[in-house]
């Protein structure tokens, strides 16, 4: 900046001095931005890459589980009576058809023989009314009685052959109300707690079990998934058996099953559709009521290409990786993910088997700029 500046000398006379100021606000901005390194090329971003690769991937389906019982049984009494006996402990494995619990059995005894008795009375009488109508049918034939008399003795054989199949009826049922008096698994499975013990009173009426027996060999996982995967299940459930898998926890080995049911409806309120996987759970690894992370396999893709998950980006366009060239440079290439499995994602479009892409230092790398290769996967 150029000034002029008009002072006096010492005889008064006016002098006109011209001085230049260079400015030092100015000076000193040009000096900082000064770049030393300007026309040098750029650094190279180091970078971890990894190859995309073609592979066979499963597709599956992630829900939370619960563990149930593959059936479980209320036992509760028949007959009324005192309780004479308990044959097991709680918490003890039981087989269909183990003794667990006995009525005093005398009283049913005593009217088993009563109705015995009953039907070997009414049958002795019916052996003499059919003896009698045998006899009174050649007696009508030749006429020596009335046709009248000999339907009163066929009549009461009829009668007496009613009263019997009833008497039968009936000790059937005394006997049947006796064998009501043990009581007996109807499956293979565990008992829970004992609800009553000898010396109770039992009565038919109780509405509380005795106990409650729960088969947990095999025995289910019940899980839930959107009603958008239902088209998808029920195609390849109808190509043959689907693969379960349960987890007891993240780090946990696997524990193999087959998907057995789909519920004939869907929760209109949560839009979720029930399901239920089977395992033979020989050792006991599951228990009900236990929670398990479970993955239904529907089917195996194949040669589909995958890259580790961290190398997909999302930007304002979507979703994207930077591959690296040949000359080291890397290109932004606009992909499109199917799914991610574990660690991997599964691409669909915008990418082939065998390029190499970025999987850590995105922030570094320039689309166009060059990258150093720090690992490689």
């Amino acid at each position: 900046m150029i000034a002029s500046i008009g002072i006096k000398n010492k005889q008064g006379r006016s002098v006109v001095l011209l001085a230049v100021f260079a400015s030092l606000t100015l000076a000193a901005c040009s000096s900082k931005n000064a770049n030393p390194a300007a026309g040098r090329p750029q650094a190279a971003a180091p970078v971890s890459v990894a190859k995309a690769a073609a592979k066979d991937m499963p597709l599956q389906i992630k829900a939370i589980g619960s563990i149930q019982a593959y059936s479980f049984v209320q036992l509760k009494a028949q007959v009324s009576g005192p309780l004479s006996g308990v044959f097991f402990h709680e918490g003890q494995d039981v087989k269909k058809g183990d003794v667990l619990f006995k009525i005093d059995p005398r009283p049913f005894e005593i009217a088993v023989r009563q109705a015995e008795a009953v039907l070997a009375k009414d049958r002795a009488q019916l052996r003499n009314a059919e003896e009698e109508v045998t006899r009174f049918t050649d007696l009508a034939g030749k006429e020596y009685v009335t046709k009248e008399r000999y339907e009163q003795y066929r009549v009461s054989a009829d009668v007496l052959k009613a009263t019997v199949q009833a008497d039968e009826a009936a000790a059937a049922n005394a006997r049947l109300q006796l064998d009501y008096c043990t009581i007996v698994s109807p499956v293979d499975g565990r008992t829970g707690s004992l609800m009553v013990y000898p010396g109770n009173l039992i009565r038919a009426s109780d509405t509380t079990p005795l106990v409650v027996i729960h088969q947990i060999r095999p025995i289910y996982a019940a899980f839930s998934v959107p009603e958008q995967n239902l088209p998808l299940i029920r195609t390849y459930k109808g190509k043959g058996e689907l693969k379960a898998e349960a987890f007891l926890n993240n780090n946990s080995t696997p524990i193999p099953g087959v998907l057995a049911f789909i519920d004939n409806g869907i929760d209109t309120t949560t839009g979720m559709v029930l399901l239920k996987a089977e395992f033979p759970n020989a050792d006991l690894s599951f228990w009900p009521g236990q929670f398990v992370n479970m993955v239904l396999t529907l089917t195996v893709e194949k040669n589909v290409v995958v890259v580790p998950a961290p190398a997909v980006q999302t930007g304002q366009s979507g979703t994207f990786v930077l591959v690296v060239k040949d000359d080291r440079t890397v290109e932004s290439r606009p992909v499109t993910v199917i799914r991610t499995v574990g660690e991997e994602s599964v691409i669909g479009t915008g990418l082939k088997a065998g390029e190499t892409v970025v999987t850590d230092g995105h922030l570094r790398a320039v689309p166009g700029g060059r990258v150093e290769i720090k690992k490689a996967l």
